[in-house]
């Protein structure tokens, strides 16, 4: 079949539903499916890409690490109808995600949703950000999802949370899977050579964007706590992102910075090196709809750490693969560290074969078999009737635009006066 999937983050951004689209991308492909991804122009992209058309857009919104993208340019729709796809598989509930709803409406295709994202989590990077605001976006997505043929939840925790808001059409959950083989395999030793990290050093490792809602000064603090009680002790984390130098100001007031080791972007081989580097790792993130870095860790054997939060609770199963904590105490956190670092080698030994057996049930083979036979039940059953322009989603989205139009030409008002208008002249009525 052909699959087109509309993202508005994709490789090489740095974060979980870029990975989770160019994962099952990759594995359609290998079935012998066609894929065509949809996504906005990213800084460092290839210069070639097979089965990717890229649509303008403007980077870093707001000082985050994403796109908005521009007016659809009308290359692309001649392109679907060469294409001709018999399912379209949206990843968000705005910007492409709107595309996605009237293109699977215009070609009469069943329209998959993926609720990749708990998106209240990340008003901080919208102008205006407020509980109303929040409100709002629940109330957006939500309109949006019952405007599709099908939801997908990452996990249980997120279908619960959907149902409770209203979330009317059927929601089926199927995890991004976890590439197994690839990070079963690592050479944690070379990459601590490599990062001047002892090799006896016990390793608490993070990976993953570093920004405000992964809830990252938590961790830093409770690594800080567990590593000044631990002197042969390193943090390692791999990833970019506005917080970096918050987390290393810290480590620096507290005479640490020599123990801390941020290596940036990672990529193929080299994250399953760090991976392998790691005696723990180390989530406090309150945001996620799945932890895929968790799944990763434990495929390479490595225990975790975490706070009970939705996507996290479905991976971390407490004293069996590592740790789970009930709340978020700094104390409790450093604790649960020091307790791993106390184990027996065969203590540690059964964490890391729970965390592989864990990770197994997490295969990509497994997820996208499921990912294909819903597509496949859906074709059987066909589309359902959509009334757009009617909907909630619909006069939501009018009032966003609106206010972002609005926003958009006071900041233009405000940078036209400040440019006429210099320190000390005289502004005249």
């Amino acid at each position: 079949m052909n699959i087109l999937m509309m993202t508005n983050t994709f490789t090489p951004h740095v974060g979980g539903v870029a990975r989770s689209v160019e994962a099952f991308m990759v594995e359609y492909q290998r079935l012998g499916h066609g894929v065509l991804v949809v996504a906005p122009v990213f800084e460092g992209m290839p210069e070639k890409e097979l089965n990717v058309i890229r649509v303008p857009a403007i980077q870093n919104f707001n000082g985050s690490d994403f796109s908005v993208r521009l007016p659809i340019p009308s290359f692309l729709f001649p392109a679907l109808d060469r294409f001709r796809p018999d399912i379209v598989h949206t990843h968000h509930p705005f910007l492409l995600g709107d595309t996605a709803l009237r293109v699977a409406a215009l070609r009469n295709v069943p329209l998959v949703f993926t609720h990749h994202t708990l998106y209240e989590q990340y008003t901080h990077y919208v102008p205006g950000d407020s509980p109303a605001l929040k409100r709002f976006v629940v109330e957006l997505s939500t309109g949006y999802a019952n405007l599709c043929d099908q939801v997908i939840a990452p996990s249980e925790s997120i279908a619960l949370i959907l149902q409770g808001r209203g979330v009317k059409v059927p929601i089926e959950v199927i995890p991004t899977g976890v590439n197994v083989e690839q990070f079963a395999r690592g050479d944690g030793a070379k990459f601590r050579a490599l990062m001047g990290i002892p090799q006896d050093a016990f390793v608490v490792g993070h990976v993953g964007r570093l920004a405000p809602e992964k809830n990252l000064r938590f961790l830093a603090e409770a690594v800080v706590d567990f590593l000044k009680a631990n002197d042969r002790t390193h943090f390692l984390i791999a990833g970019v992102g506005p917080s970096a130098g918050e987390i290393m100001g810290l480590f620096e007031r507290e005479d640490l910075a020599n123990r801390l080791h941020l290596t940036g972007i990672l990529q193929a081989g080299d994250l399953a090196n760090a991976y392998h580097a790691m005696d723990v790792f180390a989530f406090a993130s309150q945001s996620e709809t799945q932890g895929m870095v968790l799944t990763e860790a434990m495929a390479a054997g490595v225990p975790v750490v975490a706070v009970d939060a939705p996507g996290v609770r479905e991976v971390v199963t407490d004293t069996r693969n590592g740790r789970l904590l009930p709340i978020e105490d700094l104390k409790g956190f450093s604790s649960a560290l020091s307790w791993l670092a106390s184990l027996s080698p065969r203590e540690r030994q059964g964490l890391s074969e729970a965390a592989r057996e864990t990770a197994d049930g997490f295969s990509l083979p497994r997820c996208t078999a499921r990912a294909l036979d819903l597509y496949k039940s859906l074709l059987t059953s066909g589309p359902v009737p959509r009334n757009i322009e009617g909907s909630l989603w619909s006069s939501a989205l009018r009032m966003i635009e609106t206010e972002w139009d609005l926003w958009v030409n006071r900041a233009h008002a405000a940078s036209a006066a400040l440019t006429r208008s210099r320190p000390h002249d005289k502004v005249t009525p």
